[in-house]
């Protein structure tokens, strides 16, 4: 900051801290200061709607939010639940964001439209059809969707259009008019043919860890059987039950030892989290949930194959005697055929939980590399208040911040409220937000580079551009985002070393280190004693630091939202609850499984679906999905002539898009190859998310309901 500036922007501070102004806060104003997520219940409702305060160690721990300055609520109810008394009063509208981060003209008429529609739809839907509790056929759900108005034929669709205002009818992206999604759009097209759900083959399952809505969690099995870190004094054994009889013969001639040695083996591990809260989940009404472990193993042709799926429960003697498990192995015919298929959804119900609530939504993973919405935007309010608009790491850094305080604010309203979509329509429930307190405990921000967090699939190569090996080759998801990761360092360092020219200009700007100490101790507080911060003492730590905010705001959060729909958006491929145990001999529902496919399939949807869930799912996901009419995306500037006048960082920030533009071109060569099996699967889908659209600067291509497109930020 130019000396005869720094009075000014120390007033400027003044304002952007509130330090005379500590609310109720103005559409106006343009305040940021830390708060807990204390505004999700509304305890003066009563019981029922209480919830935890998140945030501070006294309480659960978890990442700081933007404070509204409202008023507090009711006290007693709250101090009879030992809750934090200091909880926010509930504001249904217009819930307060710092003026500089609300959203534009053009994303208010298209998402904040959208929103206000699936709020108006929400109710009405809920009302409607709550006593309506379940599909009999897939045909049943796919009258759900339809290309215009008058397209669906659904009853329970008719009923609601009857309800929804007419100008909402007008808007031809109301979340009654359901296109279909990619999951299903081949089985449609075939249906003159031999009609076969291919969403439903054991290849797509396994694919769908790769390339699919959440492909950022699959692990090198090391050890066999898999181990729980689960403490044994207080769970007992939680060892995998898995045993080398059920995988042996499906390892293509290898023996379980050599599989493990030749890292051909994967898994999918929903065991240890869930279970702690599994007692408190299923007696949820309308709950019946295991939590999983699935094995894999990888072909010679560089596809995945699911080798077994082990189901658990909490031992009827209590928690501490360690978990009753099944084993449930591939089967293709018969009963066994379709408890295969069951098992494949119960496994998909836990990563659909663990998608919204970890990998979408709130918090990443040492060696699982997910992503988040809460965790960026103490990372906005940090620089807001210790970097001058001026300063190289604000100008680089601003842009992926757009429209993020505005998303979480939203979110606070209506998603992960108390009695909110996501309680509503993920089997964790009220808990739903307590459980990612919990996975927040053992965040680390280090480990959110994309090579460290890939390291469970990968080994060190340090004749790689990247420094690690895929362990899987064909993995679309890494192999583009490793491109694309890579592509943002080299311009993060050419842009830094421009400013920086050596560590001791770094150790002597003391707006930096502030604004570093602030998110260490206040934006991240309840993680402030972690030995793993970068101390920032050197360039490359503050390169390495920038490249990951930016990675995990922009490719990272696309790998995990704007295929949502495309996957999702057919809820039976990943069914989000689970309300049924498995059919056991001599029950109702395995008696209906021995009556054939029919009858099998009523089981099927009667355990994982129910007509609100699925309507609201459906509306709620397109909505996430969609690109907004005046999105940036990676390698473009709002208003670039305004962003900096430095030639050198102009240029670099140049030669960043023409990179990109080459990678999007090598994605589609991949996407073309039909050696590379995972890039397209049965459902014939390419893998298009890690597609930058720089090719396509002030066109169309990427805005809407595409599945393609890296956002600058964290914008839906």
């Amino acid at each position: 900051m130019p000396a005869p500036l720094v009075p000014y922007w120390q007033d400027e501070l003044k304002i952007l801290r509130g330090d005379d102004n500590h609310g109720p806060y103005e559409k106006h104003d343009r305040v940021y200061r830390y708060d807990y997520y204390n505004d999700l219940g509304e305890p003066d409702k009563g019981e029922h709607y209480a919830r935890p305060i998140l945030g501070g160690r006294q309480y659960r721990p978890y990442p700081r939010r933007c404070r509204t300055g409202r008023s507090q609520q009711k006290l007693e109810l709250l101090k009879s639940l030992n809750f934090n008394p200091n909880s926010e009063s509930r504001q249904l509208l217009n819930i307060y964001v710092p003026c500089d981060e609300r959203f534009g003209h053009l994303k208010v008429t298209g998402f904040g439209g959208s929103y206000s529609l699936a709020e108006e739809c929400f109710s009405l839907i809920r009302g409607l059809v709550w006593k309506q509790e379940e599909f009999d056929s897939f045909e049943d759900i796919l009258e759900l969707y339809g290309h215009g108005p008058e397209a669906p034929n659904n009853p329970l669709i008719a009923d609601i259009r009857k309800k929804v205002p007419s100008e909402f009818l007008r808007s031809i992206n109301h979340p009654l008019t359901i296109p279909f999604p990619y999951i299903i759009r081949s089985d449609m097209l075939k249906r003159a043919l031999e009609f076969k759900f291919a969403w439903r083959t054991d290849v797509e399952f396994a694919r769908e860890t790769l390339a699919g809505v959440n492909p950022v969690i699959i692990k090198r099995l090391t050890k066999f059987p898999a181990k729980s870190t689960l403490d044994p004094t207080q769970y007992g054994d939680h060892s995998s039950r898995i045993t080398e009889d059920h995988i042996q013969h499906n390892l293509d001639g290898l023996t379980v030892q050599n599989a493990l040695s030749s890292n051909r083996l994967f898994i999918l591990d929903h065991h240890d989290n869930f279970m702690a809260y599994l007692d408190r989940i299923n007696k949820l009404e309308g709950n019946y949930i295991y939590a999983s472990r699935t094995l894999l193993f990888l072909k010679d042709d560089g596809t995945l194959k699911p080798l077994a799926i082990e189901l658990s429960q909490p031992h009827d003697n209590g928690e501490q005697h360690g978990a009753d498990s099944k084993v449930y192995i591939p089967a293709h015919t018969g009963v066994e055929g379709h408890i295969w298929q069951l098992a494949k959804a119960y496994a998909c119900v836990n990563d659909s939980a663990w998608h919204q609530l970890i990998s979408h939504c709130e918090i990443m993973l040492p060696e699982e590399g997910e992503t988040l919405t809460c965790c960026v935007c103490p990372f906005a309010i940090a620089t807001n208040r210790q970097l001058s608009v001026v300063h190289p790491v604000h100008k680089l850094l601003k842009p992926h911040y757009r429209n993020t305080m505005n998303n979480n604010a939203l979110a606070r309203q209506r998603f992960i409220n108390a009695g909110g979509i996501f309680e509503l329509t993920m089997f964790p429930g009220k808990y739903s937000l307590d459980f990612s307190s919990s996975v927040y405990k053992n965040w680390n921000f280090t480990d959110q580079a994309l090579p460290a967090g890939r390291s469970c699939v990968a080994v060190p190569d340090e004749s790689s551009a990247y420094g690690v090996r895929l362990l899987i080759e064909d993995y679309p998801y890494a192999v583009d985002g490793l491109a694309i990761w890579c592509t943002i360092e080299l311009w993060v360092k050419e842009y830094l070393d421009i400013y920086y020219p050596n560590d001791g200009e770094l150790q002597h700007d003391e707006e930096l280190r502030k604004w570093w100490k602030e998110v260490r101790e206040e934006a991240h507080g309840d993680l402030n004693d972690r030995d793993w911060w970068p101390k920032m003492d050197t360039v490359q730590e503050l390169a390495r630091t920038c490249t990951t905010i930016i990675w995990v705001a922009s490719a990272l959060h696309t790998a995990v939202n704007f295929g949502q729909y495309s996957y999702a958006g057919y809820p039976p491929n990943r069914p989000t609850m689970s309300r049924r145990p498995m059919p056991e001999p001599g029950s109702r529902e395995y008696a209906m499984l021995e009556d054939g496919q029919e009858e099998a399939d009523k089981v099927f949807l009667r355990t994982f679906t129910r007509e609100f869930q699925i309507v609201i799912n459906i509306s709620v996901i397109e909505i996430l999905s969609k690109h907004a009419p005046d999105e940036l995306y990676l390698g473009q500037r709002d208003e670039p002539e305004r962003w900096t006048s430095d030639a050198r960082a102009l240029e670099a920030f140049k030669r960043f898009g023409s990179e990109l533009e080459k990678i999007e071109g090598r994605i589609m060569e991949m996407n073309r190859n039909p050696a590379l099996k995972n890039r397209t699967g049965p459902v014939e889908m390419p893998y298009m998310l890690m597609y930058p659209n720089t090719s396509d600067v002030g066109g169309n291509r990427g805005r809407g309901l595409t599945a393609m497109g890296i956002p600058n930020s964290i914008s839906i």
